[in-house]
């Protein structure tokens, strides 16, 4: 293509809004172009990319057994109301009404209307199991679009969804998609993971995300050091292997704390470590409050606790809410003699504590020697923290490390979240009505090429792969005005085209410091330049990836060219 010709508008300046330097360079190399807060006009080197990236994931896709469809993204609110998320899915989900007042949504997802074109079709275990995928624009009214294409409000995404008549089949689905995204990951080149991870707004049980690992990456991975277990710090499990309490139980004591309100504080006015201290939290549970405990040090992970309570929404009780549940203000509540039939949970680490500090539910005192089951009552112990960095890993082997990662890939399985409410359901070989046992597997296709340029860039630009670059190849002439080579450079772009290169021809009439800064931030894996030794048949090569430079002559040109590319 002759850049004269295409759409490719540079920036020299960085714009002050974007500040990820994904999002800077996709900018500044005319990939992209904002139209309003997290939404995006793909440009024509970005289209070319993403139709790369998504034959990539079709190929895969195919290769397990997958059928593309295309589905709408205009969503009739009956469907949401039917599984119920019309009305739990929350402000995220946009909504409109047609001329008639009947009531949509763009879909940020296609569970509810997968689900009701199959129950209509398949009635018959005989058809399962079936894998449906398509790579379509999806929607979700974000609160803080933000860093470009990592978080937008609208998003070019691959979903699929599979439907099975047993479990073992669904688990036969969910590790060949598993491998299917372990291979399109690995053949865009990218550094991941698959990690455990939570379900969130989706629904169901068993799940993992695909991470980049990045330090500009919005979500935190636990990783062993010594093994290959990995998960969202949301979702990683503590070893709860904790050491038995030594010494012997002492006797409570109250003592006056003034103005002391948090762990931190109360440790240092009693001269004690945090860890030997009773975190005391309340969390308002489907509508019911739940006091939670933690030792001190330790983080209440929120996501476990509505996983270990069952639970549908999980919220932190604002200080009128726990004074309604406990009558006592934050900052002096404890576990010991909280109002009858209120239920306590607590983290297995406060199971062997041994004489705790706690507040005393009287505002500016707190217990000393407080003992769990002697002087509380817990209704349950679980997993309620965050995983620390230097904990032992839960599988047991090694230590946990932190990494930040890009999530660019969730795969779930769903169970039958959606088939029992919208009643999805076939014959069984005994001939009695089952639910389909679902799984749903996305891929945040545009998301994905932002992950890339995080990885694939330099201070000049970017540097895309040879696989996955808009373009193979950016010839530039120095002076379109100068016959030889000007004829030169005609001459080879007509030879690679015919060679099935595809070629970026920069026959612009711009200075040659203007095209060499536009070539290195477009990223294209070789630039050759037509220049002084045009008439000797001579150009200069330069490899983006490494930035070494050679010169070739015409004549070799194609040979060399076919090494490189292989």
């Amino acid at each position: 293509m002759r850049q004269s010709k295409t759409f490719i508008p540079t920036l020299r300046e960085t714009p002050s809004d974007a500040d990820l330097k994904s999002h800077q360079l996709l900018l500044r190399a005319g990939y992209i172009r904002q139209n309003t807060s997290g939404v995006y006009s793909y440009l024509p080197l970005a289209k070319k990319m993403l139709t790369k990236i998504e034959s990539i994931i079709r190929e895969e896709m195919d290769a397990i057994g997958g059928s593309e469809v295309l589905m709408p993204s205009l969503q009739q609110a009956e469907l949401w109301q039917e599984t119920g998320r019309w009305y739990t899915y929350g402000p995220e989900l946009m909504r409109l009404n047609d001329r008639h007042g009947r009531e949509f949504a763009l879909g940020p997802t296609h569970e509810e209307v997968i689900t009701s074109l199959l129950r209509d079709e398949i009635k018959s275990y005989k058809k399962l199991p079936l894998t449906l995928y398509q790579i379509q624009t999806k929607f979700r009214d974000e609160k803080r679009p933000r860093f470009g294409l990592l978080r937008g409000r609208e998003f070019i995404m691959k979903d699929a969804y599979s439907f099975h008549d047993t479990k073992e089949s669904l688990d036969a689905t969910y590790e060949d998609m598993k491998q299917a995204y372990t291979n399109i990951f690995t053949r865009l080149g990218l550094n991941f993971r698959a990690v455990i991870a939570d379900s969130g707004a989706i629904g169901g049980k068993d799940t993992h995300e695909f991470m980049v690992l990045s330090e500009v990456g919005e979500d935190t991975i636990a990783y062993s050091d010594s093994s290959d277990f990995a998960a969202n710090i949301e979702m990683a499990e503590v070893n709860v292997a904790y050491p038995e309490p030594e010494g012997e139980e002492l006797t409570v004591e109250k003592v006056d704390t003034p103005d002391v309100k948090t762990i931190e504080d109360v440790a240092a006015f009693l001269d004690v470590r945090p860890e030997d201290c009773i975190k005391t939290l309340v969390f308002i549970v489907d509508d019911e409050p739940v006091v939670v405990l933690s030792r001190g040090d330790h983080e209440i992970n929120d996501i476990k606790v509505k996983h270990a309570l069952d639970a549908s929404i999980v919220e932190m009780a604002t200080p009128e809410q726990v004074k309604d549940a406990t009558g006592t203000e934050i900052g002096s509540l404890g576990p010991v003699k909280l109002p009858t039939g209120l239920k306590v949970i607590a983290d297995h680490a406060v199971r062997n504590m041994r004489n705790a500090v706690t507040g005393a539910n009287e505002d500016g005192r707190h217990y000393r020697n407080v003992n769990p089951e002697r002087d509380f009552s817990v209704d349950s112990y679980e997993d309620l923290r965050f995983i620390k960095e230097g904990d032992p890993s839960p599988d047991g082997n090694g230590t946990i490390r932190f990494a930040k990662g890009i999530e660019v890939g969730h795969i779930f399985k769903l169970g039958t979240t959606y088939s029992e409410p919208m009643e999805g359901n076939f014959l069984d070989n005994n001939g009695r009505q089952q639910p389909y046992i679902m799984g749903c597997y996305g891929i945040g296709v545009s998301r994905l090429m932002s992950a890339m340029a995080e990885q694939f860039n330099d201070d000049d630009g970017l540097k895309w792969p040879k696989d996955l670059a808009p373009a193979d190849i950016h010839l530039i002439p120095v002076n379109m005005k100068d016959d030889d080579q000007r004829e030169l450079a005609e001459e080879m772009y007509g030879l690679l085209s015919s060679y099935r290169y595809n070629v970026l021809f920069d026959d612009r009439p711009e200075r040659p410091g203007v095209k060499f800064a536009d070539a290195d931030l477009i990223g294209l894996p070789i630039r050759l330049t037509v220049g002084k030794k045009a008439a000797e048949g001579i150009v200069e090569v330069k490899f983006r990836a490494t930035g070494e430079t050679a010169e070739w002559k015409k004549e070799e040109l194609t040979d060399k060219l076919r090494s490189f590319f292989g």
